[in-house]
């Protein structure tokens, strides 16, 4: 599945109306077996400048728009990704290359961002302050930011498009996304799908597609009043610095290196399989992804006995297929993984399963990585510090949960961590030390939409999700309503 060649030559979508861009062809690349599937143009900084332009214009009515009629498009926005599940669905499998279930999985997410967000139409509340003197009244107000630049990912294209745009237009502001150059043909076809369904005022959205060059030029622009990224650490702290000339607001979230700590009492039963998802699924290829596991000695061995077991049982193929694991979503994400465990055994680390890519023919094209498990791994290692974001799993055992706990801490990442014990005592303990943004216990990843999505340290900078989510799109706005 794959959009034609004219779809793609105009994706510069801004003030309502499809336009053909000027800049570079970047060509998306099917990470299962390599075919080209499309090229996209890389907007130019003046292309940004005017979607910028037709955001910035569109604002102002967008945000005078009562609250009702936003949710009611939000509404809408969500329908058209349902009624259009299967296509999306396909085409995130071809550019990105998850299983087909996990391209439904992340489209019905899409969905309840839209719809979440919807719900706040007529939630958004502000206050009513007494005032120092008499006759007069105080009142705080949630307004708007202004012109919003997403940039989005390429591992979830669609739920994270969606989490951005949600709480963004709800709240009245306008914005320009600019996709991955990994996987921008879903979100190409979503803006088609939005142009051609509803009737959205033009400037309210508004799509560029490119490569870092583009994002730069997003958040470069004195236009854009709030750079929203999800995407590498490197590259936040990128834009921090160049959004720091503007002071223009920022949230970063940038990825981590989750713990997962597997107590003496746990219940192997649940913890194997919540700690195989946590690690496989997207090939890996999460922030919220378990990527280093601390068992307790008692327990080390029948945990890596059964965890060993389990992995190898996991099918590997293309996503069309749905397997259990498809490839990496590129040729860089490939190269990465197969760098980290080699560096790994060159520091003394042990695989015990995986390791390299699948040898047999129908892998012989594609970003394709078996599913591994590493031993004889030191805290100090760079496997152990530094984000995989691919189907690597290192195990080391610990003695104590003081000891797991100042191990999970000792990171630079501090976005998700993973607790596993029937003991509650131990459990409270950890959920208050861990120096994480949120903790999963006794389960395998996935955050809800109402609840909370951000982390400590390099993590990044703000949040995302539910009403605290919500609140940075917006400014607050105090007035003094003098009447005597």
């Amino acid at each position: 599945m794959t959009l034609t060649e004219a779809e793609t030559a105009e994706s510069f979508y801004l003030g309502g109306a499809w336009r053909r861009s000027t800049g570079d062809a970047i060509p998306v690349i099917n990470p299962a077996d390599e075919r080209v599937l499309a090229s996209v143009p890389s907007a130019t900084a003046d292309e940004v400048h005017q979607a910028l332009l037709a955001a910035k214009s569109a604002q102002r009515g967008w945000a005078r728009t009562p609250s009702v009629v936003r949710g009611g498009y939000l509404r809408a926005m969500a329908d058209v990704v349902s009624r259009h599940r299967d296509r999306l669905a396909e085409l995130i499998v071809s550019e990105v290359g998850k299983p087909a279930r996990q391209a439904a999985g992340e489209l019905d997410f899409a969905v309840g961002f839209l719809s979440y967000n919807a719900e706040w139409d007529r939630r958004l509340e502000g206050e009513t302050l007494p005032a120092d003197v008499p006759g007069e009244v105080i009142q705080l107000s949630h307004a708007p930011v202004g012109v919003v630049g997403a940039i989005c990912p390429w591992n979830f294209p669609l739920a994270v498009l969606c989490r951005k745009l949600g709480p963004a237009l709800i709240t009245g502001n306008t914005v320009v996304v600019k996709p991955s150059e990994i996987s921008p043909l879903s979100t190409i076809e979503l803006f088609r799908l939005f142009d051609a369904e509803l009737d959205l005022p033009p400037g309210v959205i508004n799509l560029v597609t490119g490569d870092g060059r583009t994002g730069q030029a997003i958040v470069e622009d004195p236009l854009t009043a709030m750079v929203t990224f999800t995407g590498h650490r490197d590259t936040g702290k990128a834009i921090m610095g160049i959004a720091a000339r503007n002071l223009t607001r920022v949230a970063l979230e940038l990825g981590g290196k989750a713990p997962a700590i597997i107590w003496r009492d746990a219940d192997l039963d649940v913890a194997v399989p919540a700690i195989v998802a946590a690690r496989h699924t997207n090939s890996g290829q999460v922030c919220t992804s378990a990527e280093r596991v601390f068992v307790h000695q008692d327990l080390y061995q029948p945990f890596v006995d059964a965890y060993v077991s389990a992995v190898q049982q996991l099918t590997i193929g293309p996503g069309a297929r749905d397997p259990d694991m498809g490839p990496l979503a590129s040729a860089q994400q490939l190269a990465k993984t197969a760098h980290a465990v080699d560096v790994a055994v060159s520091e003394g680390a042990q695989v015990l399963t995986g390791g390299a890519a699948p040898t047999e023919a129908a892998f012989s094209q594609g970003y394709w990585f078996t599913p591994t498990v590493v031993t004889d791994v030191r805290p100090e290692m760079v496997i152990m510090r530094e984000e995989t974001f691919g189907p690597v799993t290192p195990v080391l055992p610990v003695g104590s949960l003081e000891e797991a706990i100042d191990l999970a801490n000792d990171s630079r990442y501090g976005l998700s961590a993973y607790v596993f014990s029937r003991d509650y005592q131990s459990v409270m303990r950890a959920a208050e030390e861990l120096e994480f943004g949120e903790i999963y216990i006794n389960r395998t990843l996935g955050e809800s939409i109402h609840a909370h999505h951000a982390g400590y340290r390099e993590s990044g900078i703000g949040g995302e999700d539910g009403k605290w989510g919500l609140l940075r799109y917006t400014q607050v706005k105090t007035a003094y309503h003098h009447y005597g």
